[in-house]
């Protein structure tokens, strides 16, 4: 038998979370990315275990998980989007990292805004085409 996923919906407010956040520039970007990814979804945050913003869901082989989130590390950001052929997109965004579906950089300083909103953008509609509801 599975296990259930351990990164689950939570009641926990995001704003708690968020303004728990020690790094204040870590802080105030986690705010900036809430309200880009809010306005690119349609849909509130919801937290999803201890640590990732999250907005709805899908049904993955592994389990429910966000369509799309992000969660504010000490260390990065991590932006958690479809990233399956988005090299161009990726190659104009400014300094990152990736891996599997996971998005990586230090500050939003470093990242191309409208670069980001557009992968955000893909990501989601993407998601919602390969998961419908």
């Amino acid at each position: 038998m599975a296990s259930e996923p351990k990164t689950r919906p939570t009641d926990v407010p995001v704003a708690d979370f968020i303004a728990a956040v020690e790094n204040p520039r870590r802080r105030a970007d986690a705010e900036v990315v809430q309200a880009m990814l809010t306005e690119v979804t349609g849909l509130e945050p919801v937290m999803w275990g201890p640590s990732i913003v999250g907005y709805g869901s899908c049904r993955l082989k592994t389990g429910d998980w966000p369509i799309v989130g992000f969660s504010p590390r000490k260390a990065q950001m991590v932006m958690y989007f479809d990233l399956a052929d988005q090299s161009e997109l990726l190659a104009r965004l400014g300094k990152h990292k990736t891996s599997v579906a996971c998005l990586y950089f230090n500050s939003l300083a470093d990242v191309d805004p409208t670069v980001l909103r557009e992968l955000a953008e893909r990501s989601v509609a993407r998601t919602r085409a390969k998961y419908p509801a």
